[in-house]
């Protein structure tokens, strides 16, 4: 006879597969692992090779386990399925009228426009379809003689939390050649804001990491909530910095505080970031929004001929170097994302991941 617990357990199964959402591959993970403990037990197999991402970190989510019993794995795995059913149930109830993306939000009003990074049960985390949509919403802000002055800040209580690492685990084919891609859509990214003829403004509302932070050196102006972090964690996850970050950093807060936060992992309150000049000014968060969209709003208004050409006497000798330190960067990235270091670290991270 079927335990109460073996019954629940066969409808959580049924109602993953009647999810609308794709839970993300953080979750699937979880599901993963808690099914084959529910369903093996204990795992017996060994772990797969290097260049197998998705056999190791399914592996490892299911290692990570250890001696939970198959009644206990089973009970997780219905907690999981509810909670995912749940969340997903409030983030459709809340999404806005369809439009031209579906990972950002870019509007206009009065000159002013503000792209919005918006995955916010991600903590908005960029998915490779993210960078190409930043991408395009920064070519309509150039392109458009409506746009004086360009905002990105992010949904929720953060403001990005960079790279969505599932991008790894989501890879199928020749790992190098995967790589490559990755660093050609990442070159494009960051020269979108290398070459942004307008003023462009960070309203960081929350953590900030990775990506979303050392593209910040090439901002025109970066405002911050004081709930705000900065974290640029490269050498934790085996990698290296991006976002011409390893020039414009050190420029910025001089080659000591910069290693502490490129090299070291050191993140960095509100404050901290604005003594060292990465941000501009910091604001209470209880009237950030409403005191920074006030006053962009009137910046909107000034000429957008002038703001241009005066970004471009205060910017422009430096593109060039700009774009070869893009390069560099990438191709750094471009080895590192298929170095041992870069993959156990990833491993690693994914593996804790799956005992919360």
């Amino acid at each position: 006879m079927m335990s109460s617990v073996f019954k629940e357990f066969e409808k959580a199964k049924e109602r993953l597969n009647s999810l609308s959402e794709d839970p993300g591959n953080e979750a699937k993970l979880k599901i993963y692992a808690l099914f084959k403990q529910s369903t093996v037990g204990k795992v017996a197999t060994d772990r797969p090779g290097m260049m197998d991402f998705v056999g190791r970190a399914k592996w490892d989510a299911w290692n990570a386990l250890g001696d939970m019993t198959q009644e206990e794995a089973q009970k997780a795995y219905i907690a999981l399925i509810d909670k995912l059913a749940g969340s997903i149930t409030e983030t459709s109830d809340a999404q806005a009228e369809p439009g031209k993306y579906k990972y950002i939000e870019s509007t206009v009003t009065d000159g002013l426009r503000v792209i919005k990074f918006n995955r916010p049960a991600k903590k908005n985390a960029f998915l490779k379809e993210s960078y190409d949509e930043v991408v395009a919403a920064l070519k309509e802000a150039a392109d458009d003689p409506a746009t004086v002055v360009t905002v990105t800040t992010g949904a929720g209580d953060f403001y990005s939390s960079g790279n969505d690492l599932s991008n790894f685990t989501a890879i199928k084919g020749d790992i190098k050649e995967i790589a490559k891609e990755s660093g050609v859509l990442l070159n494009r990214f960051v020269s979108a804001f290398i070459d942004f003829p307008k003023p462009l403004v960070a309203v960081v509302n929350g953590p900030a990491i990775g990506v979303s932070v050392t593209v910040m050196g090439l901002y025109d102006a970066v405002y911050a909530s004081d709930r705000a972090t900065f974290h640029t964690p490269f050498s934790n996850l085996g990698q290296s910095p991006e976002g011409c970050s390893s020039y414009t950093f050190p420029r910025i807060m001089g080659p000591g505080k910069a290693a502490e936060m490129l090299l070291f992992n050191k993140k960095l309150t509100a404050q901290e970031a604005e003594r060292v000049g990465l941000v501009t000014e910091v604001l209470p968060a209880d009237t950030f929004q409403q005191e920074v969209m006030a006053r962009l709003q009137k910046h909107a208004q000034l000429p957008v001929k002038s703001l241009v050409y005066s970004k471009a006497l205060t910017r422009d000798l430096e593109t060039k170097i700009l774009h070869e330190v893009n390069d560099r960067e990438c191709d750094r990235l471009v080895e590192r994302w298929t170095s041992d270091d870069c993959v156990n670290a990833i491993m690693k991270f994914f593996a804790a991941k799956s005992k919360m």
